[in-house]
């Protein structure tokens, strides 16, 4: 136990004051221990990243909602990991409010002043002066700078379109049924306008490493669940917002699904698009959906990510850890493999 211990702190330690640790995690039910919570916290990350779904809330009585955060904010493990780093947060469905929701969930705007009072957000942030929770935060090490970039894919998503056996087919690899399909509609959005406006711009700041979170998963291939693959145009406006930017550095992390994978997006003009998924904080799920774009797992066990980047070395290691202090996933992403093309 004691080699298990050391090799796991020789493996995620900060071994350099020239890296910088980021853990980041999803779906953790405010009625469960939450040990790996203690855990990420023993590792003193440089920051811990919710994904969202940061509780169970499932609800439309804001003072339930509240309950529920409180519940968290009470959890031992969820005190530990407070006092050992810095939180940062957005959410997904179930805690903005109910399940696979959008912009249409009513309480939409009391659920955001709960979500920023319980993760202590500054009151002259600017997450309190527009609509939703996006936002981001640059970071500075050794000279460089690595960009967080923490998106709101609920405020302002359009309605998923639902799988019909009458109308759509269905692919034999499909062995569940499926809930979704792709939208048809030209002008369905996953972000919004507004959204789409600070995006570009935020893209256009200068940063060596960018790490856009997205509550669900973005580069995996199609499975019928809630993803960014119910909004293909979005998602191709992702791609093109990237190298209209000309934003060297981007790597994807996602939650939502209750397992882990990393998966990984080629499209042409564009460099790999990698996308970490960390999604069992406390829950797991029985199976995981095709992906014709994972390259590694999946991790069906509670699990959390973490992004190690050396600015010495100009890497990135991205790895999920089990609740058993193993490394499931590991991958190591030079900067240059992350440039546009000149």
């Amino acid at each position: 136990m004691k080699i298990l211990f050391f090799c796991f702190a020789l493996l995620c330690g900060n071994v350099s004051a020239q890296s910088l640790q980021i853990a980041f995690g999803s779906c953790s039910h405010q009625n469960q221990a939450l040990p790996i919570l203690q855990q990420i916290g023993d590792l003193k990350p440089d920051y811990f990243l919710f994904l969202g779904d940061n509780i169970y809330g499932d609800t439309r009585d804001s003072t339930i909602l509240k309950q529920k955060y409180d519940q968290l904010g009470k959890n031992p493990n969820y005190q530990y990991l407070k006092a050992q780093t810095k939180i940062l947060a957005t959410w997904d469905d179930h805690d903005y409010g109910e399940n696979d929701a959008g912009k249409h969930y009513p309480l939409k705007e009391v659920s955001k002043r709960i979500f920023l009072n319980f993760f202590e957000e500054p009151l002259g942030s600017s997450r309190f002066q527009h609509e939703g929770i996006y936002t981001s935060y640059i970071i500075k090490k050794n000279r460089k700078r690595i960009q967080i970039i923490l998106l709101d894919t609920r405020t302002f998503r359009s309605d998923l379109t639902r799988f019909n056996p009458a109308e759509h087919a269905k692919d034999s690899v499909f062995f569940y049924d499926l809930e979704y399909v792709p939208t048809a509609s030209a002008d369905s959005t996953m972000l919004g306008e507004q959204q789409w406006r600070w995006l570009k711009k935020e893209l256009g700041k200068k940063a060596d490493i960018r790490i856009i979170a997205s509550s669900t998963q973005f580069a995996h291939s199609y499975n019928g669940y809630e993803s960014w693959n119910n909004f293909p145009e979005e998602k191709q406006r992702m791609f093109e917002t990237i190298k209209n930017a000309k934003a060297n550095g981007v790597l994807f992390i996602s939650g939502d699904v209750h397992y882990a994978e990393l998966s990984e997006d080629r499209v042409a003009g564009l460099y790999p698009i990698h996308d970490l998924t960390a999604s069992g904080i406390s829950q797991s799920w029985h199976f995981a959906t095709p992906n014709t774009q994972r390259t590694q797992g999946p991790v069906m066990e509670n699990h959390f990510g973490l992004i190690q980047i050396d600015c010495k070395s100009q890497t990135v290691k991205l790895s999920i850890i089990d609740q058993q202090k193993t490394e499931r996933i590991q991958e190591l992403i030079p900067w240059k493999s992350l440039q546009m093309a000149n």
